[in-house]
């Protein structure tokens, strides 16, 4: 009997996680809500992701799949995120879920993802953003950091941007669509979207971008950070607190 196939949205508080990824060492929200499945559903197999994240970051808008023997599956749809929401922790939360085609795969069917990251630029820090920010003190130049945002936009090698992994990558080029900037207040919201991004790619952005506001680098150094291709050429990477993903894509 063909199972039943979900498309779950869930969101969740990622500062006492060790990223999305089930982990050898820590644990990981894809354990979390796969134990939470389980209770309910005792022939559950795993629920595949749209991505991995970072220990640390935050989500509201992680795409996953999951196949439910159908012969277990005996309540409405609308009652599903209800039902294993009764069996997460407080931190992480199904938002949606919708059934999907057979064929359908959360992270070969996307098309492309937005992650925000969060910067309170004040003296002081908001104590109610403690854990989704990152906190920058002195003031900065938000003209420069716009117009350095700019210059990552486009098909580029983002190889001076990338975290070091265990392995060797097939390509480090990729394609951001947008990179935004927003102030509003001390809250200054940086948003990207693209076809994908390298692990610690947009933290790194980030923490570029907010270096140039300091002085630290200029707009026109980012042309030249991309060209070296190497990581130590890049600018620092920014805490974990600060990124969400925010959104993944699919045709």
């Amino acid at each position: 009997m063909t199972p039943c196939k979900f498309k779950l949205v869930i969101a969740y508080d990622g500062a006492g996680y060790a990223g999305w990824q089930a982990q050898r060492d820590g644990l990981g929200v894809q354990e979390v809500v796969e134990e939470a499945l389980k209770k309910m559903f005792p022939g559950v197999g795993r629920i595949h992701g749209a991505g991995r994240t970072d220990t640390g970051v935050h989500a509201q808008g992680m795409v996953a799949h999951v196949e439910v023997p159908r012969e277990q599956f005996r309540m409405t749809l609308r009652k599903l995120p209800l039902a294993i929401n009764a069996h997460l922790p407080d931190t992480v939360r199904v938002l949606k879920a919708t059934r999907c085609p057979t064929k359908f795969h959360a992270r070969f069917d996307a098309t492309g993802k937005q992650y925000r990251y969060f910067v309170w630029n004040h003296t002081v820090l908001n104590p109610l953003w403690r854990h989704q920010c990152w906190h920058v003190p002195r003031p900065v130049n938000f003209s420069a950091m716009q117009q350095a945002a700019q210059c990552f936009v486009g098909t580029h090698d983002f190889k001076s941007f990338a975290g070091q992994r265990p392995y060797q990558m097939r390509s480090t080029l990729r394609t951001v669509y947008r990179f935004d900037l927003r102030r509003s207040g001390p809250l200054l919201t940086f948003i990207f979207e693209g076809d994908g991004f390298l692990y610690k790619m947009c933290r790194n952005l980030a923490g570029t971008v907010v270096q140039i506001g300091l002085g630290k680098h200029t707009p026109e150094s980012v042309r030249d950070m991309l060209q070296a291709k190497d990581r130590r050429a890049g600018g620092m990477t920014a805490p974990a607190k600060g990124l969400v993903l925010w959104k993944v894509y699919y045709r």
